[in-house]
């Protein structure tokens, strides 16, 4: 049998307590009794909304060979009659474990972070590495103090690469997890006004994604964004923290990996970039520009991690969205179709930009209207009124005449665009959900996009479950 970890190797790194028959290894880790498979550990992990003791039995009825508990909580879960094995903090266990399966590997080791771009660059890697070896990689975005050292003991002892995303909404919390990681090649995809209301300003944020420098192991590498007003600071900072090996990407003349064109098409984007003094025309089957910076920044990443280069170029062209950051859906409505660019996962005044921008560039179809559907961004602080009447700027660049907005920030939005266009505001994301549902048409265009706390997952979801695939074979725009 595989396993992922032996039983005495959980016991010796975590300094655990076996109880009961315990089975010879485990398959895999998983920290949801919803979806934790048979054969896997169940690791009882104790998070800001829930506890993961509560949830035991189901772990176990859903088929969890080996539960990881604290010994606080075994007198209540001692009827249980799985395998157990007992810690003193399951968090910390975990991190120990993610500490030894760092140490046991012979993998190239990557960590990408970054205000935007963290998961579609990471996607991207594992895309493009998978020719060249084994990937490991982060599902979702596994990138706080759980999700990494969780990634991290996950990681098979002969994986080629390992990919992890490091993310941070204040300072100081980079630091610890790119310590777990130890990256060989670390890169920072941009920094843009994300978080705005922990930090005073740009180079505040700066400097707390500039903690990943000191985690780079010896003789490593970074691979910097030489477009980004903080491209100087990032630099010094690197060198400052000892970095051996700093590389760039982007359309500065300078850049390493350069983007020296970009086209949009309806099916994706095509790209010349400027590798080793060679120009190469790069297809890749999803649009925007942001995505063609996350692949520069991916593809210089993956050629100093010994990847073969035209392999990696063939895999961009497979490249698609992923759920909630572009992902997108032809769907049926009344006699015809209309698109959903599902952007629903997150938003920043940085990423709101690249969405309104790919949504110009997609045609609408006879009378059908591009849609931005704009929810509140958050974590703005004091600058959250600003940032949001700022985006009127784009809307109106991008010849949107149709905006449908939801929460309280967004009001100043609202409040912002002339009346040239067609202005729908509620106060609430229900509502909102209501009002898309009763009002998309044959033609339209809709992008959604908001911050994860607002919930327009939901209005995602009521989509793809009231409209069924448009059964057509035509690329979608």
């Amino acid at each position: 049998m595989n396993w992922l970890w032996t039983v005495q190797e959980l016991i010796s790194v975590m300094s655990g307590r076996p109880v009961g028959n315990l089975p010879l290894g485990i398959t895999g880790i998983s920290i949801d009794s919803r979806t934790v498979k048979p054969g896997e550990a169940f690791f009882a992990i104790k998070g800001d909304r829930v506890d993961g003791h509560d949830y035991a039995s189901f772990a176990v009825a859903n088929g969890a060979g080996l539960l990881v508990i604290s010994e606080a909580k075994l007198p209540a879960l001692g009827r249980l009659t799985v395998p157990m094995i007992v810690v003193e903090d399951v968090l910390a266990a975990l991190v120990k474990l993610g500490i030894a399966a760092r140490a046991r590997s012979q993998a190239k080791i990557i960590a990408v972070t970054g205000s935007v771009g963290k998961t579609t660059t990471k996607e991207i890697l594992r895309q493009i590495l998978e020719p060249s070896g084994k990937v490991h990689a982060a599902v979702a975005s596994f990138n706080n103090h759980w999700g990494v050292p969780l990634t991290l003991a996950r990681m098979p002892a002969d994986c080629d690469f390992g990919v992890f995303e490091v993310g941070m909404n204040h300072p100081g919390e980079i630091r610890p997890l790119v310590k777990l990681v130890r990256p060989h090649v670390a890169t920072i995809t941009t920094i843009a006004a994300a978080h705005l209301g922990n930090f005073r300003d740009l180079e505040e944020i700066a400097a707390a994604k500039a903690e990943i420098f000191e985690g780079v192991e010896p003789g490593g590498a970074v691979v910097l964004n030489r477009d980004n007003s903080q491209f100087d600071f990032l630099e010094e900072a690197a060198q400052k923290a000892g970095v051996e090996h700093i590389y760039t990407f982007g359309q500065h003349a300078k850049a390493d990996f350069r983007l020296a064109d970009y086209e949009n098409t309806p099916s994706g984007s095509t790209l010349w970039a400027i590798i080793n003094g060679e120009t190469r025309e790069l297809r890749i089957g999803a649009p925007g520009r942001h995505i063609a910076d996350n692949a520069m920044a991916a593809l210089g990443v993956a050629l100093l991690c010994g990847a073969d280069l035209e392999n990696a170029v063939s895999a961009l062209r497979r490249l698609e969205a992923v759920k909630g950051r572009g992902q997108r859906h032809r769907l049926t409505v009344g006699e015809g179709s209309f698109v959903l660019i599902d952007e629903s996962y997150n938003a920043n005044p940085a990423s709101m930009r690249a969405a309104i921008a790919v949504l110009a560039t997609v045609d609408a179809k006879a009378q059908g209207r591009r849609v931005a559907v704009l929810g509140d961004m958050l974590e703005m602080g004091e600058f959250s009124a600003q940032v949001h009447e700022e985006l009127a700027g784009p809307l109106l660049a991008a010849g949107i005449e149709n905006v449908w907005l939801a929460g309280e920030a967004m009001a100043h939005l609202r409040d912002a665009l002339p009346d040239s266009v067609n202005v729908f505001w509620f106060e609430t994301t229900q509502e909102l959900n209501e009002f898309v549902a009763s009002a998309v048409q044959p033609g339209d265009i809709l992008m959604l996009k908001s911050s994860l706390g607002i919930g327009f997952g939901k209005i995602v979801a009521a989509l793809l479950d009231k409209h069924s695939p448009f059964p057509d074979t035509e690329p979608q725009n």
